[in-house]
């Protein structure tokens, strides 16, 4: 495990890349579990982050994730440049998507990714602007 270091993990989500989402929120899992930091950690981790970053495939025209992991804490940082979120009420409802009929039918944007990030995050914050795009911060505590 770590002592007072911090790793720093860096990855690029490209946008409509279906084929290759989930790929960064699996390597993070896996470096998870050779720091052997806990299977309850590392399922809250896996999850907030999948759903994170398959918000950026499919609204957010991808974007960047920061992953900083310490003894104390797992932050992570999901930053886009896409259209923002219009409502973030709205969007934390459970069920409520904007995911076209085309992203539905691959089975993806069923309206939980936002309702889950929160529900597996310790905290969460989301900054967002419309036409600039948004920032979703996410930390678990070990």
């Amino acid at each position: 495990m770590l002592n007072n270091d911090v790793m720093t993990l860096n990855y690029t989500v490209s946008p409509e890349d279906f084929t290759r989402a989930g790929e960064a929120s699996s390597d993070v899992k896996s470096k998870l579990k050779q720091l052997g930091v806990s299977p309850e950690v590392i399922r809250k981790v896996s999850i907030a982050m999948y759903e994170g970053e398959i918000n950026m495939v499919i609204h957010a025209n991808g974007g960047h994730i920061t992953v900083d992991i310490s003894a104390e804490e797992i932050i992570m940082e999901l930053k886009d440049n896409g259209p923002g979120i219009k409502d973030i009420n709205k969007a934390m409802e459970a069920g409520y998507s904007t995911a076209p009929d085309s992203i539905r039918a691959l089975g993806f944007g069923a309206g939980m990714g936002l309702p889950n990030m929160k529900k597996y995050s310790d905290e969460m914050n989301i900054e967002t602007e419309l036409d600039v795009g948004t920032t979703v911060r996410m930390i678990v505590y070990m």
